[in-house]
């Protein structure tokens, strides 16, 4: 019975996850239409907090995000749920692109079907970044901060170490003021450690039967391979999908033909340049986390070995990748919901919320500069910027729901391709 009422926040994160394009900035403006501004599950203040928090951790920060949501509402038995729907339809998505690869006579083609997609985006990114100025910004140093955010991450997009840098700097600033006070004291649930045992205790235990699968040539080495290469990048990487992408490039592209890997006649999983760049522009065209890349790259390592291999290094690639973000965000939160009651925490919230002000003003001046720059953009460069502009309009009229936009930029998409 409890589960039931939640049935109607559950069918919001299923519609999200097929609607949510743009990347981690993309999906926060999102949420905060879906999540704050329709539904009412948090405040605004709430989803800052959480994506700041997010944003020091590794791995998948809007699917940790959208868990939070999920773990304030129902706990750990929701924030579960909430993340294996909303990491359902891209995985399955990708994972079907494993199979269907060889069957596109032109994949830029299918690829341009999504032209207008990101510059929906951009229009999402700039709506939430507009609509916390008066949530995050609200003194001096606020608008200091908010400024060297801005700026920082336009010229850093790409640098994985700059938006913990960024969240951990504007807490420190914040703190050279001593006029805000700690919030009452609330009583927090109590902290279990059994998250970060099996985080620590499945990145060992997966590198530990990697190695030995593959020194004694077991006959699914190939399986062990892929959950430990999946856990690990999952486990390791800062600054989401665009940080992820190079890694998974190294991994599956650049070391297998590298002259060790050669030398020592290793059979490593490995898949073609050109594979791998095909996957990665229709990621970022499709809804949902970019970290589904991994339930497609897990597929093509592992096609070689006949359908059922390919059909479970799909589910191991996107279980790998995502396992430890769970983990990580359902053991740490509650700590920092203890910790944030001292003064010291507390006032870095205020720093925190407007780094991630900063973040987003500079995410949505970088996309833009990224994207109308590419001459692929140009020729419908008119179209793409009404794009941008109807988009912000349409979500400041609050009775549009965020499908039904995404499915209107979509059918231009197809009109106009």
């Amino acid at each position: 019975m409890a589960l039931l009422r939640h049935i109607p926040f559950l069918r919001a994160v299923l519609w999200h996850s097929l609607t949510a394009f743009g990347g981690p900035q993309g999906h926060l403006g999102m949420m905060m239409k879906t999540f704050v501004h329709r539904r009412k599950d948090v405040t605004e203040a709430e989803l800052l907090e959480y994506n700041g928090f997010c944003q020091l951790l590794p791995g998948a920060s809007s699917t940790q995000t959208l868990a939070l949501i999920g773990y304030k509402r129902g706990g750990y038995s929701l924030a579960v749920l909430t993340l294996f729907i909303w990491i359902t339809p891209a995985c399955t998505l990708m994972g079907a692109l494993s199979f269907l690869l060889d069957y596109f006579n032109d994949k830029n083609q299918v690829i341009g079907a999504f032209k207008f997609i990101k510059p929906m985006a951009i229009g999402f990114i700039a709506y939430s970044a507009i609509k916390i100025l008066n949530v995050a910004i609200h003194n001096t140093i606020t608008r200091v901060i908010l400024v060297v955010g801005a700026a920082a991450t336009f010229l850093f997009f790409k640098t994985p170490w700059i938006f913990p840098a960024l969240i951990i700097a504007a807490g420190i600033a914040t703190n050279f003021s001593n006029k805000r006070i700690p919030q009452q004291e609330k009583l927090v649930k109590k902290i279990k450690w059994v998250n970060l045992f099996l985080f620590t205790a499945c990145f060992a235990l997966a590198g530990y039967l990697s190695e030995t699968a593959t020194r004694n040539n077991w006959e699914n080495r190939k399986a062990f391979n892929l959950f430990e290469h999946s856990y690990r990048n999952g486990s390791l990487v800062f600054g989401g999908g665009d940080v992820l992408m190079p890694l998974l490039y190294e991994q599956y592209v650049t070391r297998p033909s590298s002259k060790r890997i050669i030398a020592n006649k290793r059979d490593v999983l490995k898949m073609t340049q050109s594979d791998f760049l095909t996957g990665s522009g229709m990621v970022r065209a499709l809804p949902g986390p970019v970290f589904s890349i991994a339930a497609f790259t897990g597929g093509m390592t592992m096609r070689s070995d006949g359908i059922s291999a390919q059909l479970m290094g799909i589910i191991i690639g996107a279980i790998g990748i995502f396992l430890p973000s769970a983990f990580l965000v359902l053991f740490f939160f509650p700590v920092w919901s203890y910790v944030k009651r001292f003064a010291v925490v507390f006032r870095s919230l205020e720093g925190i919320n407007a780094a991630v002000a900063g973040i987003l003003f500079g995410a949505t001046a970088y996309l833009m500069k990224d994207h109308f720059l590419n001459s692929a953009a140009n020729s419908y460069l008119p179209v793409q910027w009404l794009v941008v502009i109807g988009t912000i309009l349409l979500l400041r009229i609050n009775k549009i729901p965020s499908p039904f936009i995404v499915a209107l930029i979509f059918l231009l998409g197809l009109l106009l391709h």
